[in-house]
């Protein structure tokens, strides 16, 4: 699997050792306050989250990476590609995405992981476009996808949960490296 370096990240694939500290991530209101229906996830469901997210690289060639301080070497979240199954309407797509820990926002990591993650799907996997996909009101997440140079494409509803999402998107001719 590829590791991509920052200059204070290190986004690589998962290890055993990486669930306890996800679980804790997923089992805090406040990050998961803008995911699906809000609620927490626990051990068992953060297991089940990251089984699928190492298959989707076996079978995509893309996935979620988990997200290291490299000073540190702690996980801190995690940044990544997926295919946004849930919503027909922008199939076929490649959404980018990152959750990270409540104790490490405001600080630029979901940013730099993220502009190394576009990096990524538009020079190494040969993705012509990226969207992103945000929760209405979302506003942390509406600075990182700005940062990215993504542009707001529709608004709509999330098809289980209701809830107004924004689409936005970029592609190979707008991107700047």
């Amino acid at each position: 699997m590829t590791e991509i370096r920052t200059p204070r990240l290190l986004l690589r694939g998962w290890h055993d050792d990486d669930l306890t500290p996800m679980a804790e991530i997923n089992a805090d209101p406040r990050v998961m306050r803008w995911i699906d229906d809000g609620s927490v996830r626990d051990l068992d469901d953060t297991a089940e989250e990251i089984e699928r997210w190492e298959e989707e690289w076996d079978e995509d060639g893309f996935g979620l990476f988990a997200v290291e301080l490299l000073a540190s070497g702690e996980l801190i979240g995690f940044t990544g590609l997926s295919v946004p199954e849930f919503l027909p309407e922008v199939m076929p797509a490649v959404a980018i995405s990152w959750r990270l820990g409540s104790p490490f926002w405001g600080q630029g990591y979901a940013s730099e992981a993220a502009q190394a993650t576009l990096e990524f799907a538009l020079q190494d996997r040969g993705l012509d476009r990226v969207i992103s996909i945000s929760r209405i009101g979302d506003n942390a997440s509406e600075k990182v996808i700005h940062k990215l140079g993504m542009l707001p494409e529709r608004e709509t509803a999330h098809p289980v949960h209701g809830h107004p999402l924004r689409v936005h998107a970029i592609d190979l001719t707008e991107f700047q490296a």
